[in-house]
Parts: C-alpha cells; sequence; structure tokens
C-alpha cells in the first residue's frame, strides 16, 4: 500500500496563533506531528503551509516543506495546492494529518490509508473514538460524529448531536445507553483526485457555522467512511489547555 502524509500547517489559527511553532519540550509542535508521520510508513511526508517561518524551521529539522498561498479556508484546500504543485497523481492516497496533532500514533494514519485502499467505492475516510464522559459531549472544541450502520458519515458538529432527550433534560446529565457518541479524530485520508473535486465545490453554509470543513463532502451527496481508531488518538491541541497537558504527556527528544 502507497499513501503520502500531508500536513497543513498554518500560522494563523484563531484561537492559538502561530500553533505550529509554539515549543513542546523544546521543539515546535510541527516537529511532533511530523515525526509521527515518518513512523507511519508514507512514501511520502509533505509540510504545507503558507509561512515562511514555519517553511524554514521545517526545513531545519529535515522536513520536505511546500510553500502554498495565504488564502486556503481549510486544510483540505490547501492540499488541493500541494496536489497541483507537485503533480500528484489522482489515484494516490493522500492522509490530512493537521499539523496540531503532535500526539496521534502512527498505527492510526496506516490503518486510515489501509481503510481507504480497500474501498475503491470510498474516496474520502476518517475515524473517531469513544466518548465516555458527557462533558466531552457539551464541549464545543469536541467534535461529535454519527454514523449509518455501513460507518458512513450522517453529520459531524460541535453540538452535543444527537440531543439525548431524556438524559440532558435534567440537571443532572448522563450519556444514554442507547447511543455511543463519537469524537471525531482530524485525520482524513482520501484519493488525490476527489481533493480536486472538493474545492471546486462552493462552500456551504453548514461549513462556515461550524467551522468545519468536512462538511462540505457531505451537503454535496458525498460519503464519508468512519472508521473506528483502533488504539487511542491521543491529544490534539486546540486550546492553551490542550496545550499545556501535551506539554506534561510528551517526553523530551
Amino acid at each position: 500500500m502507497s499513501f503520502n502524509v500531508i500536513i497543513p500547517a498554518r500560522m494563523a489559527s484563531s484561537r492559538l496563533h502561530g500553533k505550529p511553532l509554539l515549543t513542546i519540550q523544546g521543539q515546535p509542535m510541527i516537529y511532533w506531528t511530523w515525526r509521527q508521520a515518518i513512523k507511519s510508513g508514507a512514501e511520502r511526508v509533505v509540510v504545507t503551509t503558507e509561512s515562511e517561518q514555519v517553511k524554514q524551521v521545517c526545513e531545519d529539522f529535515g522536513a520536505e516543506v511546500c510553500l502554498t498561498g495565504d488564502h486556503h479556508q481549510s486544510g483540505t484546500e490547501r492540499i488541493a495546492e500541494v496536489v497541483d504543485l507537485l503533480r500528484i497523481g489522482d489515484n494516490q492516497i493522500l492522509v490530512n494529518l493537521q499539523g496540531d496533532e503532535p500526539m496521534l500514533p502512527p498505527e492510526l494514519i496506516q490503518q486510515l490509508a489501509n481503510a481507504l485502499s480497500h474501498r475503491h467505492d470510498v474516496f474520502m475516510a476518517t475515524l473517531c473514538e469513544p466518548i465516555e464522559r458527557v462533558e466531552d459531549v457539551f464541549n464545543p472544541n469536541i467534535v461529535k460524529v454519527s454514523r449509518n450502520l455501513e460507518h458512513f458519515a450522517i453529520n459531524f458538529s460541535r453540538a452535543p448531536l444527537p440531543w439525548a432527550r431524556d438524559e440532558f433534560s435534567g440537571e443532572h446529565k448522563s450519556l444514554p445507553a442507547s447511543w455511543p457518541y463519537q469524537r471525531h479524530i482530524g485525520l482524513y485520508a482520501y484519493r488525490a483526485g476527489f481533493v480536486k473535486r472538493y474545492v471546486g465545490w462552493p462552500e456551504c453554509g453548514l461549513e462556515q457555522v461550524e467551522k468545519l470543513e468536512q462538511l462540505r463532502v457531505l451537503w454535496y451527496g458525498e460519503r464519508i467512511l468512519v472508521e473506528q481508531a483502533f488504539m487511542d488518538a491521543g491529544l490534539g491541541v486546540d486550546t492553551q489547555e490542550q496545550l499545556d497537558r501535551v506539554r506534561q504527556l510528551l517526553k523530551p527528544v
């Protein structure tokens, strides 16, 4: 199985500006994410960024970097430019590993690429893991995903969807026994040709409201396969609190 990993690393994060270069145990965050990708067995790992500063830092630790424009609204749009610049073939499997996932195990990158390689009727796939605390269902920084019987996505939302009418109506909320809430893991795989189709679709209202790029795919009637991750995905970094926690968990190089 052949696949490439593309790591979008944007400096202008709305919640943590300069996120790729924030340090964890003396190394920039993007280094830790790149290191996990290198361990995945990918044929090629490319960091893509709009920032000359990020480009220089990544090249200093040995990463391949593709500099793109600063107009992109999502990592997938940035990857579409990479596909053109690097002339990646339409059938090549790409794994989009967001630059703020310094703890994501390389085994999950392999799992996702493998899932897509065995489904020629599917053009995009992602991962999920169980939510075990009711507080996480109400946390807007944790994206919830609902799947159908065939494990294709029904919806993604920052809101507590589906709404458990009985369990959420009182003061003391609890998880319903009848529904397994799932956290969406910010890792995508797609064939390069599909990325070109994606950027040809206008941005949709749901995507604009939720700030979730994958909703554009569902809006235009395409399917997203959502596999259950077979191991813990680790902690991504969206907030200062999460960054502080990752700094405690990761060991020095």
